[in-house]
C-alpha cells in the first residue's frame, strides 16, 4: 500500500513537470538552420520589388502591403516621414501582400505602373483614392482606372503590361515569401530582418531608430 501511495506521489509531482516542459517546447520555436536563416534573409527583398530611398543605405525597412488596406494607407505617410527623418541611412522596399479580394488586381497595376517608371506615384495615388475603389474590404480596379488620368501613364500599355504572365509569377513570389516570413496581415515591417516586437508604430519607430544608431 505505501509503495502504491509512492507512485502516486511520484507521479503527482512529475506530471504537472512534463506538462509545463512540454508547453515550453512548443511555445520555443526551432533554432533556425543556416538554410532557413539563408532562405529568409532572401524572402525579405527581390529585384523586382520597388525601394524608395538611398541605395547606399544601411538600414532597409521592408513593409509587405496589401493597397486594399484601410493600415495600410494610414501607415504610409507615417512611414515616409521616417524615411524623411532618417535621409540617406533607410531605404523602403515594398513587398506584395494582396490579401484582400481583388487586390491582387491592384498589384498588377502597381507592378505595370513600376514599368513605365510610375510605382510610386501610382501607389500614392492608389492610397489616396482607397475608400473610391475599396468597398467592404474588397477591391474593385474598375473604379480606379478615372484616378489614374494625369501621371502621365500609358494607360493602353499598363492594361496590356497586367496581362503578362511575369506579373502573375512576382504576386506568386511575394505571397510565398509572405508565408515563408510568417506575415499573415498587413502591413508588416522588417527593419534589417528583424520583425517588430508588437506591431504598432511606436514599435515601428523605436526599433527603427535602434537600428539606425547601431549601424551609423
Amino acid at each position: 500500500m505505501k509503495k502504491q501511495k509512492r507512485v502516486v506521489l511520484v507521479a503527482a509531482l512529475v506530471l504537472p513537470v512534463l506538462v509545463v516542459v512540454g508547453l515550453w517546447f512548443a511555445m520555443t520555436p526551432p533554432a533556425e538552420t543556416p538554410e532557413l536563416s539563408a532562405a529568409r534573409a532572401e524572402a525579405l527583398v527581390r529585384p523586382h520589388s520597388p525601394v524608395l530611398g538611398s541605395s547606399r543605405a544601411q538600414v532597409t525597412l521592408v513593409e509587405f502591403l496589401d493597397p486594399a488596406c484601410e493600415t495600410c494607407k494610414l501607415f504610409y505617410p507615417e512611414v515616409k516621414k521616417l524615411l524623411a527623418g532618417h535621409a540617406g541611412k533607410v531605404e523602403l522596399v515594398v513587398r506584395y501582400a494582396p490579401f484582400h479580394r481583388g487586390s491582387d488586381t491592384m498589384v498588377k497595376m502597381l507592378v505595370a505602373a513600376q514599368r513605365q517608371g510610375k510605382f510610386w506615384p501610382v501607389l500614392e495615388v492608389m492610397l489616396e483614392t482607397q475608400q473610391q475603389w475599396a468597398i467592404n474590404h474588397q477591391a474593385h480596379p474598375e473604379l480606379m482606372w478615372p484616378h489614374l488620368g494625369g501621371l502621365g501613364l500609358d494607360i493602353e500599355q499598363l492594361k496590356q503590361d497586367m496581362k503578362d504572365p511575369a506579373i502573375d509569377a512576382i504576386i506568386q513570389q511575394d505571397l510565398a515569401d509572405a508565408a515563408t516570413l510568417g506575415v499573415k496581415k498587413t502591413p508588416d515591417f522588417f527593419v534589417n530582418g528583424q520583425p517588430l516586437p508588437r506591431f504598432g508604430y511606436q514599435e515601428l519607430r523605436d526599433l527603427l531608430l535602434d537600428e539606425v544608431n547601431r549601424v551609423y
